[in-house]
């Protein structure tokens, strides 16, 4: 993955509009707060290949704490500290945001095809 290039990405993101696309989206802290004597409360979300058009997108923040945006029918998919970027051979947009030590927090993952 690499650091995320703003307009890059929202034009990526862009060519995703209007299409049944999957989404992957996964938010974590829990499982790397409990091994380090984390005092804090464990969070964490999951939704694996959920199949959703967005009619609208926008991703806006700064070098390793943006957001993105997808604007549903019905409603929107929102992800949060991002911070880094990859688009795979099968052309699936992986977006993710890391701590300190590297380890993932958030992840928001868009494909045309159901993720494996």
């Amino acid at each position: 993955m690499k650091p995320i290039e703003l307009e890059k990405v929202k034009d990526i993101l862009k060519s995703y509009q209007n299409k049944d696309v999957y989404v992957h989206v996964e938010t974590t802290n829990g499982a790397y707060a409990s091994h380090f004597g984390n005092k804090g409360v464990n969070v964490g979300a999951y939704i694996r290949n959920a199949k959703v058009k967005y009619i609208e997108s926008d991703l806006k923040g700064e070098s390793g704490a943006f957001r993105a945006g997808l604007k549903l029918e019905a409603g929107w998919i929102y992800a949060e500290g991002l911070s880094d970027y990859e688009v795979t051979e099968s052309n699936q947009l992986l977006l993710a945001g890391h701590d300190q030590a590297g380890r993932l927090t958030v992840a928001l993952q868009i494909s045309e095809q159901p993720f494996k």
